[in-house]
């Protein structure tokens, strides 16, 4: 990408995507941005999304979609909460107030207001605003994409599905990004398990544009849904030049990439992966997204048991940052596996003591009404079987395993809880648990035919009850 390709005031007005900005420095900044948190990477040659985000806010101060983007990506990210955080809830309220002020279009108002109830944690509210864009302007690839973030995190997975399908026959390939768009797509497929269709969209995407990471994402997530372990290594290893630059996303594929070798029982190689790439990056961006992947990574060695050595205190150091902030649930089950991991017994107990305490006021906090039926019991597993008490375990996921789609993320992430409870429920005294083990492995055998992964937990509860 190049400043050459980016749109002015005129471009976009003539793409229907008018913006309420005279400056055309402005106008291109916000493009950049829009380009950048697509293409999941920081162009240096522009000075990546803060340089950006930061030179577009100088080109023209009232701005007002530039308030709603900056504002947007760092809620998108889920690394800082509002409600703690009276910077960004000051950025959030200035953006508002701004809006009020400026002769702006009806779709930038309902951008404001789509920012301004994710800020508040109803993120139903957002998507609800930014598919109501979506209807009268297809090609808002701002709008598109933060719904499709936003129903990651909801776990709307055919609603991620269908809210790209709906505007899909309007981005030809002369649009900026199509492409990317097409990848969006295939990702909905595979997470609502259209599998050979989601690796057909997702080529597609590819042969337009191979450093499409999220495209490479999708791929990765068919192969370890099949179990399809060779292939998956193969693909991820053949093409990474062409993602591994992608930096946003770069941590996330080497993680898919980990689990292939956990899947096979390499637990030495998914380590090496874990210290040459993920743990670096890591460590160096400190991302939501990367920092849950480090401790789902090292939560699922350790359940294999493997002994990951001193690693969990300095992703410790990262975690406990964020004990209280419960932005979502998916990170706090992740902080919180850090914390077991690391037997830092205090920052287990003021994550657990704060999640109760913002339950009791949730408000229009989506994630925070889902506290005491979902998160707090998972939670609340994690603790029981890190002590031992498997049958407890077992008996807080069992009754909510249908439910736990609610916390978000993909069917490749939310598969560590399945495997919780596959552990507990083998390594507990009751009868009825062990047999929930069997029931439990026949049916991933039927999900994920040939894993290596299921056939060594069928071994191990065939060793300790006698199964056939």
């Amino acid at each position: 990408m190049t400043a050459v390709g980016l749109r002015d005031c005129k471009a976009w007005q003539d793409a229907g995507l008018t913006l309420s900005t005279t400056s055309n420095e402005a106008a291109k900044l916000f493009d950049a941005v829009v380009t950048q948190y697509t293409t999941w990477a920081n162009d240096q040659t522009l000075g990546g999304v803060e340089g950006c985000l930061s030179r577009m806010k100088a080109a023209d101060p009232n701005f007002v979609m530039g308030h709603v983007i900056s504002n947007g990506v760092e809620l998108i990210g889920t690394g800082r909460s509002p409600l703690l955080d009276k910077e960004l809830d000051n950025e959030i309220r200035t953006m508002v107030e701004l809006s009020k002020t400026q002769p702006l279009t009806e779709r930038e108002r309902i951008h404001v207001a789509a920012v301004e109830a994710f800020g508040k944690g109803n993120l139903p509210k957002a998507s609800d605003l930014w598919e109501k864009i979506l209807r009268d302007h297809p090609t808002d690839l701002l709008a598109l994409k933060s719904a499709h973030d936003a129903y990651f995190y909801l776990g709307c997975q055919t609603q991620m599905r269908d809210s790209v399908a709906r505007v899909l026959p309007f981005w030809s390939p002369k649009v900026p990004l199509s492409s990317y768009v097409k990848g969006m797509y295939s990702f909905g497929l595979v997470e609502t398990n259209f599998y050979d269709q989601a690796l057909k969209v997702a080529n597609e995407a590819l042969a337009v544009e191979q450093k499409d990471a999220w495209s490479v994402h999708t791929v990765a997530h068919v192969y370890e849904m099949k179990a399809d372990l060779e292939k998956g290594l193969s693909f991820l290893k053949t093409t990474e030049q062409n993602w591994e630059d992608r930096d946003m996303l770069a941590c996330h594929v080497y993680w898919h990439w980990a689990l292939y070798f956990i899947e096979k029982g390499e637990y030495e190689a998914a380590l090496t992966l874990y210290d040459d790439h993920i743990a670096p990056i890591c460590f160096s961006r400190e991302s939501m997204l990367d920092i849950v992947d480090t401790c789902s990574m090292l939560y699922r060695l350790q359940l294999e048991g493997v002994n990951v050595g001193d690693r969990w205190s300095k992703l410790t150091d990262i975690t406990n940052k964020h004990a209280k902030d419960h932005v979502l649930i998916f990170n706090d089950l992740h902080f919180l596996m850090s914390s077991l991991g690391s037997k830092d017994h205090e920052m287990t107990a003021q994550l657990m003591d704060s999640m109760q305490e913002v339950a009791k006021s949730p408000g229009e906090n989506c994630q925070h009404a889902l506290i005491d039926p979902i998160g707090y019991p998972l939670c609340k597993a994690l603790v029981e079987y890190d002590n031992g008490n498997y049958d407890k375990a077992v008996d807080l996921i069992q009754p909510i395993r249908y439910q736990i789609l609610e916390i978000g993320g993909s069917n490749a992430q939310r598969d560590l809880f399945n495997q919780v409870l596959i552990h507990a429920a083998i390594q507990s005294n009751s009868k009825c648990h062990q047999n929930l083990a069997r029931c439990l492995l026949i049916e991933r055998d039927a999900m994920r035919p040939n894993s290596p992964l299921s056939e060594r937990l069928l071994r191990k509860a065939t060793a300790v009850h006698g199964f056939v």
